[in-house]
């Protein structure tokens, strides 16, 4: 009978303890969370492209610019993001994401694809255009309701642009093992929602001279999908990613160490 009661003290300490390294191993998002200062001005360009296997030859490539800025936005202190991506032989998407300097939390975004048109989300003003067609409570039709109360919930919050990831995680303080729940919202698609991304291990990429990279390794999954982000444990910024897609198809995005 004393080795049951012993046994059944155990489980409330285990579970606690159990409790107490989960907490201790996520980190919820906020702004008090985030370090700008790891971004710099400038220009990055990424090469992504796709692979039908690990072995096959890549195959749709783009290239995409993404230009940092230091600016004064309707007079708040604000990082501007500007992308650009290009298939073989066009322009096939333009942003620019305008971000709180302190917190980067979301002011503004324009968009434009080459098969959707544009659209504009304004969190300060609290509207929203989609083909310079503004978005209303009167909207019915799937897609724009959909967008409007998905946006309506994203200016009530605290949230980080998805579409800016690359950017995003050059903020978190990274250390092995944790989980980082970001609280993500893209513009003009699904509500906001907690994702979870792990710092999953460590790893080593090779630069220019043999010069060795090292790098932690942030891993997202969700269903049929895997995401490994290689990111500098000194300088913070996405070198690399390794996304597997389904089975046997496979996109990188690969960091290009120069000028264009």
């Amino acid at each position: 009978m004393k080795l049951l009661l012993i046994k059944l003290w155990a489980v409330p300490v285990l579970l606690c303890s159990c409790f107490t390294l989960f907490a201790q191993d996520t980190v919820w998002v906020d702004a008090s969370k985030v370090n700008t200062q790891f971004l710099k001005e400038g220009k990055n360009h990424y090469l992504v492209y796709f692979k039908m296997s690990k072995d096959s030859p890549r195959m749709r490539p783009q290239f995409w610019t993404r230009n940092i800025a230091f600016e004064n936005y309707n007079g708040k202190e604000a990082i501007v993001v500007t992308q650009e991506w290009e298939d073989r032989d066009s322009l096939v998407h333009t942003v620019k994401s305008v971000c709180d300097k302190k917190t980067f939390a979301p002011l503004y975004q324009q968009s434009w694809w080459k098969q959707r048109g544009s659209s504009e989300y304004d969190f300060v003003s609290k509207t929203a255009k989609v083909n310079d067609k503004p978005l209303t409570d009167a909207d019915t039709v799937g897609v724009r309701k959909t967008s409007w109360l998905a946006f309506q919930k994203a200016y009530t919050q605290y949230t980080l642009n998805w579409h800016l990831d690359l950017e995003v995680f050059p903020l978190l303080a990274y250390k092995a093992g944790v989980t980082f729940m970001i609280p993500f919202y893209d513009p003009g698609f699904s509500a906001p929602k907690h994702e979870a991304y792990t710092v999953s291990g460590s790893g080593q990429l090779e630069g220019y001279d043999k010069q060795k990279i090292d790098c932690w390794l942030l891993t997202h999954e969700s269903k049929g999908v895997k995401e490994v982000f290689w990111i500098s444990k000194k300088t913070h910024e996405v070198l690399k990613l390794e996304n597997e897609i389904g089975k046997d198809r496979w996109r990188y995005k690969i960091k290009l160490g120069f000028s264009m």
